[in-house]
């Protein structure tokens, strides 16, 4: 078991690449603590992670509320090893449309929270612990519509890698995943749980799955990776480093 007597948080953990990252987390060792925001998808998740896991409702903007979790999770495992924030939302930000509100909601959600998260859970994180930041290919490719949500994901990714710089020293990685097209809620709500157009643009010719992610963060938080810090793993099928392999252009 590669994570076996270890300690993992995460947040945004009560569906998609959340919950199918603590399926493995638990299946390889470890003890799981999660948030979300739904009561509903939070008492399922529940019901199919078993007694191993602390699950709590909260928001993680609620920084409060963040860290009566974090503490939780402490004094009921007794350390914290791993730290995956994967906690984020989108919405779109269309130039010449978009309220105040909607662009800084974002940016607090995505961006403000994860780095007070990091920043909750130092002081308990051990000597080897592993923070796996969660970003998206839309730091990259210019989507239309999209600018709140990509300029958050290029921050996450460029936050990192400062973070692994401040934490080198107390033996601490800090790594980013960085998801494409995959098959959970939020792409099913963004296409109509639809995926034949997108698949196009995927040189692999589908979408991912949520278990295919989850396996990236498991590596990046077992001793498997223990020399791999501030680096960045896409999960995107080809999407972003070739392109022009895309059944598209065949």
């Amino acid at each position: 078991m590669r994570l076996k007597g270890k300690v993992a948080l995460i947040t945004g953990g009560n569906s998609g690449i959340g919950l199918a990252t603590a399926k493995r987390f638990i299946a390889e060792g470890a003890k799981v603590a999660l948030t979300g925001r739904s009561r509903t998808t939070l008492d399922a998740a529940a019901k199919e992670l078993g007694p191993e896991a602390l699950i709590v409702k909260v928001d993680v903007t609620d920084l409060p509320g963040m860290e009566r979790f974090v503490a939780e999770t402490v004094e009921r495992f007794g350390k914290l090893d791993v730290v995956f924030a994967n906690a984020g939302i989108t919405q779109r930000t269309p130039l010449g449309s978009t309220p105040y509100e909607l662009f800084e909601k974002i940016l607090n959600v995505n961006v403000t929270s994860t780095f007070f998260l990091v920043q909750t859970c130092l002081p308990y994180l051990s000597h080897g612990a592993s923070v796996i930041l969660s970003s998206s290919i839309q730091n990259v490719n210019g989507r239309p519509g999209l600018s709140a949500y990509a300029a958050s994901k290029a921050a996450v990714r460029t936050m990192a890698r400062v973070l692994a710089s401040e934490l080198s020293p107390l033996g601490i990685r800090v790594n980013v995943i960085t998801p494409g097209s995959v098959d959970t809620p939020l792409l099913d709500a963004a296409n109509g749980g639809s995926y034949k157009a997108l698949t196009r643009s995927i040189p692999l010719g589908r979408v991912g799955h949520a278990a295919e992610v989850a396996n990236a963060v498991l590596f990046l938080a077992s001793q498997e990776s223990s020399f791999i810090q501030a680096s960045e793993i896409v999960i995107d099928g080809g999407a972003t480093g070739a392109p022009l392999g895309a059944p598209i252009y065949r």
